[in-house]
């Protein structure tokens, strides 16, 4: 290649390639139940500190060498029930992202390679910077510091990955075996291996030739691209194929989602990274260390391990007190959490559920959340406070044909045109002023005033007011799913 290392050549000139973010915000961080769920999984939570884990992964390239061009925005790969919040928590941060909403679910190389052909849509081949949002790094300037490592490699057409040196054993992450040490400190890649049990994570941390695996991929779009090309031919096409017949909007690209769900689901790991060193491959990999405080986050104890303590080792988060305790992890969401004489425990309190867990044992959380979902209770998807592009709602109170609901309308939120085959409403303005359609009449309700909604009958709620509309809403009627909706028209498209 010409130029020097880390540097591309334009004509007469040397420049270093334009390096655009990618976060992939498609987990579902069902490890960290009961805060974490289905529908508000933890990247949209502040877990660790005052941001949610997804608001602290946008800032993670503030600051980051003036020899790289870095685009300002990210690329945000999520789910579609997450689109609107992932763009709400970065317009408080002060970004403008563009996301990339998957229509299905379909693992990290998919979506990495959505958001390869959304960052080289000016026509050049950027350096992908690809990061999970549900992770938590504790030293930023050394992940940059590992990251121009990695794009230094990345800039010379290698695929580049972030591996941590374990600090100890640990079934919960995947691990890479080194392959021959380069100069700058990094390591060919020799294989990755799946998480081992106890016993063989041990041998790895003992050998030192085993680093965690991160998740944190360094790669050119076009590298990532022709990668996927030859290894999983399927894959690449149906996402081409989705990126071309999809939408886009200010910002917003929503794939064709016949054409992507025709897509495998397949890992980064396993669609790529593990195909490097097979015969036919003309593709390198390499595995750059990172040794910044890092955490997946992918269990209770994870997140312990994370956080300040006490002298005796505990973490309190929220209203907790604790007396005699230690080794302890405790967090309220409001009720008074109190925890006497507890040792290794996982204490976790929010609105609808309490998980109390030994801390050797989180990893059996997610096992817990299939069985909760087998018995078809709401608890393993959604929270009693249900978050919608137009505000949110929470489910007081709820009996045999009745349900009561809290209702806030964010200022300019509209729900949609609907009605319902089984229930009938009851509508009571607390705060604000709402504008009522109720089939052919459409009227204003202010404080104290109340409207009723039957059975069988369109109508909508919209907010035109400067402050939140707030409203309590009664249900009754034989069924109250929230599946019993159908939707004529609706501001952030989901018709039926």
């Amino acid at each position: 290649m010409a130029g020097t290392v880390g540097e591309k050549t334009t004509g007469t000139t040397t420049k270093n390639a334009r390096l655009v973010q990618v976060i992939l915000a498609g987990g579902s961080g069902t490890r960290l139940w009961p805060v974490s769920r289905e529908q508000y999984p933890k990247q949209l939570i502040d877990v660790i500190g005052d941001q949610s884990l997804l608001q602290a992964t946008m800032g993670r390239m503030d600051g980051f060498a003036k020899t790289w061009d870095v685009a300002a925005e990210p690329v945000i790969v999520c789910g579609v029930e997450h689109a609107y919040v992932t763009r709400e928590q970065a317009g408080a941060c002060g970004v403008k992202p563009c996301v990339v909403v998957e229509p299905a679910r379909r693992d990290t190389a998919p979506a990495l390679t959505l958001a390869a052909l959304a960052a080289s849509v000016e026509g050049d081949d950027p350096i992908l910077v690809a990061m999970p949002a549900d992770h938590a790094i504790a030293d930023i300037p050394a992940l940059h510091r590992a990251i121009e490592v990695a794009a230094v490699h990345a800039q010379q057409g290698e695929i580049a990955t972030l591996g941590v040196p374990p600090t100890r054993p640990d079934t919960g992450f995947g691990y890479i075996r080194l392959g021959e040490r380069l100069d700058d400190g990094a390591h060919r890649i020799d294989r990755f291996v799946e998480k081992p049990a106890a016993e063989l994570a041990a041998k790895y941390v003992a050998s030192g030739g085993y680093w965690w695996n991160s998740g944190m991929f360094v790669v050119r779009a076009s590298v990532w691209l022709a990668a996927l090309k030859l290894f999983q031919p399927d894959m690449h096409a149906a996402c081409i194929q989705a990126y071309a017949n999809g939408k886009r909007d200010d910002g917003h690209i929503a794939p064709g989602a016949s054409d992507f769900e025709q897509s495998p689901s397949d890992s980064i790991d396993y669609a790529v990274m593990e195909q490097l060193g097979k015969p036919g491959s003309s593709f390198a990999g390499v595995v750059v260390p990172l040794v910044a405080g890092w955490s997946d986050l992918g269990s209770w104890d994870a997140v312990w391990e994370a956080m300040d303590k006490d002298e005796f080792g505990n973490v309190a988060n929220g209203r907790v007190l604790l007396e005699g305790a230690t080794s302890t992890y405790a967090r309220s969401q409001g009720r008074l959490v109190a925890c006497v004489g507890t040792s290794n425990l996982v204490v976790v309190e929010t609105d609808d559920a309490v998980l109390v867990a030994d801390r050797s044992h989180v990893q059996d959380v997610k096992g817990l959340v299939s069985r909760i979902r087998e018995t078809r209770s709401p608890e393993a998807d959604t929270h009693r406070k249900v978050r919608r592009p137009w505000g949110f709602y929470d489910s007081i109170d709820h009996g045999e044909r009745f349900q009561v609901k809290r209702i806030v309308v964010s200022p300019g939120g509209r729900l949609s045109l609907q009605m319902h085959h089984h229930r009938a409403e009851h509508w009571i303005v607390v705060c604000g002023t709402a504008l009522v359609t109720r089939g052919d009449e459409q009227f204003l309700l202010t404080e104290n005033q109340s409207t009723y909604i039957p059975i069988g009958v369109q109508h909508r709620l919209e907010n035109p007011g400067h402050v939140p509309l707030q409203i309590i809403e009664v249900q009754s009627g034989a069924y109250l799913g929230e599946d019993d909706i159908v939707r004529f028209d609706d501001k952030y498209g989901r018709c039926n």
